[in-house]
């Protein structure tokens, strides 16, 4: 069993709630068009603050084109309906190994060192776990792969989410100027170990 399968081998039961949380692998069964709106949702904080996040923005295309060009991976909440059906619905993605069209950090170029974007998760299921899980799939993946390190940009003027990241073990090593955002980003990289956290 790989360290990515170990970081998410059993389904999530939120607190309150009869639904179960899985990750995995996005589908071609799953609906870019849904996605496109999870991300919209997920970044609409940002976009608030007068942030122009692609992912808050792109259209289904772009999100097809961002998916295909790395390993995207969903959280996909199971919902019961009447008899043994469920509803399945997409609460979260993660993009692993990103192929931006644009120059990307140096830092992300290092030997080592993994990365990932387009992290996002539904607004009403923040908090409860779902954006740690995956999490915990893209740090145990990263060492699958040999890395290091695991890295991403973020918008340095969500203090709320920068917050987030120094709690779960990622330092700031850098700041980089994406051509299609009008912020500065902030880079920041955590140290793996087979330990996890």
């Amino acid at each position: 069993m790989s360290e990515a399968q170990k970081a998410d081998k059993s389904s999530a039961v939120p607190p309150g709630s009869s639904t179960v949380i899985t990750i995995r692998r996005l589908a071609p069964s799953d609906s870019i068009q849904e996605l496109t709106e999870l991300l919209h949702r997920a970044y609409a904080k940002q976009v608030e603050m007068g942030l122009r996040p692609l992912a808050g923005r792109q259209d289904a295309a772009m999100t097809k084109k961002r998916v295909f060009s790395g390993e995207c991976y969903v959280a996909v909440e199971h919902v019961p309906m009447a008899g043994k059906q469920t509803l399945q619905r997409l609460v979260g993605t993660i993009l692993f190994h990103e192929v931006e069209e644009s120059q990307g950090p140096p830092f992300f170029s290092v030997p080592g060192v993994s990365c990932f974007s387009q992290f996002a998760v539904d607004p009403s299921m923040q908090g409860r776990g779902v954006g740690l899980r995956l999490l915990n799939v893209m740090e145990a993946h990263a060492l699958d792969v040999g890395a290091n390190e695991l890295a991403c940009t973020m918008a340095e003027p969500d203090t709320d989410l920068m917050n987030f990241y120094l709690r779960r073990g990622y330092r700031l090593v850098g700041h980089w100027q994406w051509p299609y955002t009008n912020y500065r980003s902030a880079i920041l990289s955590k140290a793996l170990t087979n330990a996890g956290g």
